[in-house]
């Protein structure tokens, strides 16, 4: 592991104020904050991440669960996700959001993973870990290892021709079903709102840029809107029964009418939800994968996947439906 340094924060002025401060001093040193560090610590002794400094977040008072003024949810992005997926509202009214964080991970690592941490995981595939081989997200303009290489846990659409890896987390994807809203505080102090839907990026030219946040931009909390009720359902589907990222996910929401909404999980670089595909959720799993999934361009390995996710979204609307 590269020697860094590790400096802690009270408030997110404080946190802000210590990361523009080493990036002024150390130009071009990667600035990281870091709270529960399941991810990062892991990747910090691989080589992976090389951050010069750390600034320890866990004294921001960032780990409240509190209703919204518009009836919705505010959650801290300190919370731990064990307390996030058993809390009583988001049980009755964002079950999909408990099943999706239950289903990930261990016990012992949900004890330790926070809300922010777990929407700003790395988009990672095996080849990521392995410093010998070329990775455009560890090394742009390397390569990408896995095109022409083992790819069947790899993404079928939204990928591009330097990264075809799948965003991991279970998490982000029921988020993105319920449309939540991440909140952050900017380098200059200015407060934004980032809807789900666009924080994520796709690959691109520049996969090793995974979300929308500006360097030393701070996430303070995530706001789910109002509950939309229905039957929430995240089902997962995997190589093992834990532990294990999803080769197909679905995060669905639906309706007495059948409509409703649906985002999967282990099928691309993000959370992936096309609206559009939703208005034919009462025609079944077959027209909406159809939509889901219209540019997907697997490989010989992963095809399987497309498949399996509508017959995933099958059992899901089979199981919706009573």
């Amino acid at each position: 592991m590269k020697i860094f340094n590790l400096t802690r924060a009270n408030d997110p002025a404080q946190a802000i104020a210590a990361s523009a401060k080493a990036r002024t001093a150390q130009q071009g040193a990667e600035i990281r904050f870091i709270a529960g560090g399941t991810t990062l610590i892991d990747l910090m002794k691989l080589n992976v991440e090389r951050p010069a400094m750390l600034i320890d977040i866990n004294s921001l008072s960032l780990d409240k669960i509190e209703a919204a003024p518009d009836g919705g949810l505010t959650i801290g992005a300190g919370v731990r996700n064990t307390d996030l997926a058993h809390h009583s509202v988001v049980r009755q009214n964002y079950r999909v959001l408990s099943e999706a964080i239950l289903s990930g991970a261990s016990v012992q690592l949900r004890n330790m993973a926070t809300t922010a941490g777990n929407l700003l995981q790395r988009t990672r595939c095996p080849y990521f870990y392995d410093t010998n081989q070329p990775c455009n997200k560890r090394q742009p303009g390397s390569g990408c290892s896995a095109i022409g290489g083992f790819s069947r846990q790899h993404a079928v659409i939204g990928a591009s021709e330097a990264c075809i890896a799948t965003h991991p987390s279970d998490m982000a994807v029921a988020m993105r079903a319920l449309d939540a809203v991440v909140e952050t505080v900017r380098p200059d102090g200015a407060t934004r709102n980032i809807p789900i839907a666009e924080f994520h990026r796709l690959p691109g030219d520049t996969p090793d840029i995974e979300t929308t946040l500006a360097p030393g931009e701070l996430i303070t909390a995530v706001t789910l809107p109002k509950p939309v009720g229905g039957k929430q359902i995240y089902r997962k589907v995997r190589d093992r029964a834990s532990y294990a990222f999803a080769l197909v996910s679905v995060a669905a929401i639906v309706q007495r009418d059948g409509s409703g909404r649906v985002a999967l999980g282990g099928v691309a670089h993000k959370p992936w939800r096309v609206e559009a595909a939703e208005a034919d959720l009462p025609r079944g799993a077959k027209a909406v994968t159809a939509k889901l999934l219209a540019d997907a361009k697997p490989t010989h390995e992963n095809a399987f996947k497309l498949a399996l996710t509508e017959r995933t979204l099958g059992a899901v609307l089979a199981e919706a439906r009573g």
